[in-house]
């Protein structure tokens, strides 16, 4: 099946999700060609010492999002691969922030690299982190 198909089975539930997604919380709320939605409610769990959801937690979902973008637009025997992400946190997130969605697109998608970006908001609308990626694609086996 072509990357859409895959992400559409996902998030209907006719296939697992990756168990990042158990361990994290997170999981995929819509899917499109070169968009996906994720959510994630953060609790305590998530949290560092100083009581904000840990920067990587923030990082790894927008990494998630921002390559199931480009999945949702690779053909039958294509996957990919973060090769850069880059995260900018622009306000703290704490387990009382309240679910969180996590929005990305692909920017550009040519035959071997692709770009998409991606932004963390609150219920409310307001932008805690924003992340651009590059995805390697190759062909499997």
């Amino acid at each position: 099946m072509d990357g859409l198909a895959y992400l559409q089975a996902l998030k209907d539930g006719q296939l697992n999700m990756p168990p990042a997604a158990s361990l994290l919380g997170y999981r995929l709320a819509a899917v499109s060609a070169g968009q996906v939605r994720y959510e994630l409610t953060p609790s305590e769990e998530h949290c560092n010492i100083f009581a904000t959801v840990h920067g990587g937690i923030i990082a790894t979902l927008l990494d998630t999002a921002m390559t199931a973008a480009v999945i949702a637009t690779l053909a039958r025997g294509q996957s990919c691969s973060t090769a850069e992400i880059k995260v900018n946190y622009l306000r703290p997130v704490v387990a009382a922030t309240g679910t969180l969605t996590c929005e990305a697109r692909v920017v550009h998608a040519g035959r071997r690299l692709a770009t998409s970006e991606g932004r963390v908001c609150d219920r409310e609308g307001r932008v805690h982190a924003v992340g651009l990626c590059s995805c390697l694609i190759f062909k499997t086996p």
